[in-house]
């Protein structure tokens, strides 16, 4: 039983979150009492179609920078990756001294630590169904365990100086759980009856009527498709889905099927699940390496994969491609997609679907199959915490905003009053007191960008440039000019993905002609100089010169704004008066200029 937090003191708690307001993913928060910091969860989420090149979306964590002495630790939910993926790229310029959280969180958040060499970052300390942690002088942390789509997972109740604030975390109520860990109603029950002073509860499926069925409904349906395939059956899902692949072990088994397991992702969450005693106890011969399975019939192998949502580089969108080294797809194969497309996703995964039908296989894909079921609770689900609990006050979040509006629409029809709930948005400061709740300031909640090289951000001016380069394209001019001011050779010009119509295929002529009339001004750039000196130049006025030439004629030709890159070469000059010339640049125009 945590002790008793509650001081009577008038001092706010602030809720910030970070991330998953307004959004699917980077869920990130910042609980603040006086001057201590408790951070929960560090998500992170996927790039749009226009982040070009860039790979993971993080919350940018400025602000807790510049208040890191004030961090005491962090208390993670569960182990997905817009819960924890956002921690190693944070712990590279945040100190955050301990992490509590769930064994399979810690233990996949450890591997990603151990791989880029930040486990003497932080320490990492598991925790299990009712375990209480402290962080700092001010927050006692429950973990209560939940049902979720991925094992090992928890709601949290924070005791506060305020009162206990409960965050769902993601979850759903699943009376028959597959690995039997049922969600702790007892203990919700408990702290609703003594009193919870604010419900921080997920909204991801407030739109979505009744309660979503148990992960089990999937089974029978499973079940009779892996039965009923004549050949191979590839089986795809995502990797975290512990439970769904307890299931499809089971089945393989029953059906004399032996399991081969293709992707990193899910031969890691297998391997971390089986060490963890969250795998059911399977026989060794079940699992095999696929060249062994490759060599039975057809009809005694099931194969699971990643690559559920189409990812590029996900091993089924290799399989699609004919590019994977051990799995080709063959007349007579069944190919089961047992998860649905993420938004953003749809069009990636269907274009999976037809390369893998062209290829002969037989796809099984869709809600309407039953082969699916989500991690989220619904709306009877959203009700039925909001009854056990009973708050004061209530914090919708984790979803888009029509989500979070239609979530506090359902506490208003569960009695919560109106004025007791907040919407909010990434970065708002909310006050939590005994009788109040509201928003009473806003920090910088922006995003940051991580190149897809994962080595390196991506900040605001690349970004722009990507997305100009990608809608309007690139002109680049190469000049060299000669210490008299003329040039040293015909300018290059180099046209690079921008749309032309007949009257703009000669763009590259009309540029050269504005420059040699440009050129014709350059004597008004000379600067004045000792009696028998060379001439001298300014040399950045006639840069600017050219450049704003270029611009002028491309604008005037085109209705696109496409990016403009002018490579100047001048003479080295040794005087002091003379504005410093730009450096020799005919390695990179020439680089630019090559076909």
């Amino acid at each position: 039983m945590a002790e008793n937090l509650n001081t009577h003191t008038t001092s706010p708690l602030k809720i910030i979150p970070l991330g998953g307001l307004g959004e699917i993913g980077k869920n990130t928060w910042i609980f603040q009492y006086n001057d201590e910091i408790m951070l929960l969860d560090g998500g992170l989420s996927f790039p749009t179609e226009e982040m070009h090149g860039v790979n993971l979306v993080l919350p940018n964590i400025d602000w807790l920078i510049e208040n890191q002495d004030k961090v005491m630790g962090m208390v993670v939910t569960h182990g997905h990756e817009d819960h924890i993926g956002g921690i190693p790229y944070h712990l590279q310029r945040l100190r955050i001294p301990v992490i509590y959280g769930p064994r399979l969180a810690l233990a996949l958040l450890g591997d990603k630590l151990k791989e880029a060499e930040l486990l003497n970052r932080t320490e990492l300390v598991s925790v299990g169904p009712r375990s209480t942690v402290r962080v700092g002088k001010y927050f006692l942390v429950e973990y209560l365990q939940n049902t979720h789509s991925i094992a090992d997972s928890y709601t949290l109740a924070i005791h506060t100086p305020v009162g206990v604030v409960i965050h769902t975390g993601d979850f759903k109520f699943d009376h028959t759980p597959v690995d039997g860990r049922k969600f702790d109603y007892q203990k919700l029950a408990e702290h609703g009856e003594k009193g919870v002073l604010c419900l921080i509860s997920d909204s991801t499926n407030a739109e979505v009527p009744g309660f979503t069925p148990s992960e089990r409904s999937v089974y029978p349906n499973l079940e009779r498709y892996i039965k009923e395939a004549p050949g191979r059956v590839i089986v795809t899902t995502f990797a975290s889905s512990v439970h769904r692949i307890n299931m499809l072990l089971e089945i393989a088994q029953k059906t004399g099927r032996t399991v081969s397991v293709v992707g990193h992702s899910m031969l890691n969450m297998i391997a971390k699940a089986k060490s963890l005693g969250l795998l059911a106890d399977f026989p060794e011969s079940l699992l095999q390496p696929v060249p062994v399975t490759n060599g039975l019939p057809p009809e005694q192998v099931l194969v699971l994969t990643t690559g559920s949502q189409g990812e590029p580089m996900s091993a089924l969108t290799r399989i699609s491609k004919g590019e994977h080294r051990q799995v080709k797809i063959k007349t007579g194969d069944t190919v089961i997609f047992s998860a649905n497309p993420i938004p953003g996703n749809t069009i990636s995964v269907v274009r999976v679907v037809d390369r893998l039908m062209q290829l002969g296989a037989n796809v099984i894909y869709g809600k309407e199959r039953g082969i699916h079921v989500s991690g989220h609770g619904a709306i009877e689900d959203q009700k039925l915490m909001l009854a056990l609990t009973r708050p004061r006050f209530f914090f919708p979040c984790h979803g888009e905003y029509r989500m979070i509006r239609r979530h506090a629409q359902t506490a208003r029809e569960m009695g919560v009053p109106a004025e007791n709930i907040v919407l909010t948005e990434n970065g708002d400061v909310v006050g939590l007191t005994p009788e109040a709740i509201r928003i009473v300031d806003k920090i910088p909640a922006g995003i940051d960008l991580v190149d897809a090289s994962r080595s390196s951000m991506v900040n605001d001016n690349v970004l722009k440039e990507r997305q100009r380069l990608a809608e309007d394209g690139f002109v680049a001019v190469a000049i060299a000019l000669t210490p008299q001011a003329t040039f040293a050779a015909r300018p290059q010009i180099a046209v690079k993905a921008v749309a032309r119509s007949a009257e703009t295929r000669n763009l590259e002529d009309v540029i050269r002609t504005a420059l040699v009339r440009a050129q014709e001004r350059f004597g008004e750039f000379r600067l004045p100089g000792e009696a028998g000196e060379p001439e001298q130049y300014d040399w950045m006025a006639i840069r600017q010169l050219l450049e704003r030439t270029v611009k002028q004629v491309i604008r005037e030709m085109l209705q696109s704004y496409p990016l403009i890159q002018v490579l100047l070469q001048t003479p080295q000059v040794d005087s002091a008066a003379v504005l410093p010339s730009l450096p020799p640049v005919r390695g990179e125009a020439e680089a630019l200029l090559a076909p």
